[in-house]
């Protein structure tokens, strides 16, 4: 089983929570689809887009759970990423953990 990462704020995915479905950030709005990382493009994700920001958290995201409305599409460099054309259903989602600052990096959580 393949699993993949969404960063966002703690606040978006209360948001999320509480109405039983994450339909994306702001950018995932824009875009008309959830961008998600491989455990190998999380860290350049984080660094790239998210650099200082602080009360993160990251999803991690089931492939089985996405299959259905999963593509696989070239970004940064032509690198395929993983991208689902659905909201996420948070109660489907294999874990939440904190992303914290910690002046220079985001700390991932140690089992990655």
């Amino acid at each position: 089983m393949g699993v993949f990462y969404k960063i966002t704020t703690e606040d978006e995915w209360k948001v999320a929570e509480d109405a039983g479905s994450f339909l994306g950030s702001a950018l995932d709005l824009k875009d008309g689809f959830i961008h998600l990382s491989t455990v190998d493009q999380m860290r350049e994700t984080a660094r790239l887009h998210f650099a200082g920001q602080e009360n993160l958290v990251l999803v991690a995201v089931a492939e089985s759970s996405v299959a259905d409305a999963l593509k696989w599409e070239a970004s940064r460099g032509g690198k395929l990423f993983p991208h689902v054309f659905t909201a996420l259903d948070p109660k489907t989602v294999l874990w939440v953990k904190p992303l914290p600052w910690d002046g220079t990096a985001h700390i991932f959580p140690e089992e990655l």
